[in-house]
């Protein structure tokens, strides 16, 4: 867990910032195919509570994409960068954010943590064995 309180990022034509005043928690990363297909490999990403992030810059930018019954994707609707994921439970958001670990400025001081939905991951590409992965999804 990250012992900063205070994170910067945004998307690489700049247009949507944000600022996050929260502890971050460590990255996950996901195997899923949305997830790899959204962000052209596998989506690694931290989280933390929607009250603690704010857009400091062009909120128009930033869009959403209702991906399926369970989670909407925010991205930079000039740059095309992914920024959020966020889950719908029972038809509801939840009250975080997952936020892509690379559109953080560094430096982040988070680990690694975990692998989920390694079932699904690509073929082209392996998972350090040392890594915890979650095999249950």
């Amino acid at each position: 867990m990250d012992d900063c309180g205070s994170h910067t990022g945004g998307c690489l034509c700049g247009r949507v910032t944000y600022k996050i005043k929260s502890k971050l928690k460590n990255i996950v990363a996901c195997h899923c195919k949305q997830c790899r297909v959204w962000s052209g490999h596998i989506w690694a990403s931290t989280a933390c509570p929607i009250d603690k992030l704010s857009i400091t810059s062009n909120v128009e930018s930033l869009s959403w994409y209702i991906s399926s019954d369970h989670a909407r994707r925010g991205f930079c609707n000039k740059c095309g960068s992914s920024l959020f994921w966020q889950q719908t439970i029972n038809g509801e958001q939840a009250n975080y954010y997952a936020i892509a670990a690379g559109s953080l400025h560094e430096p982040i001081n988070l680990d690694l943590d975990r692998h989920i939905f390694c079932k699904f991951k690509g073929a082209y590409y392996a998972i350090d064995s040392s890594e915890q992965q979650d095999q249950t999804y």
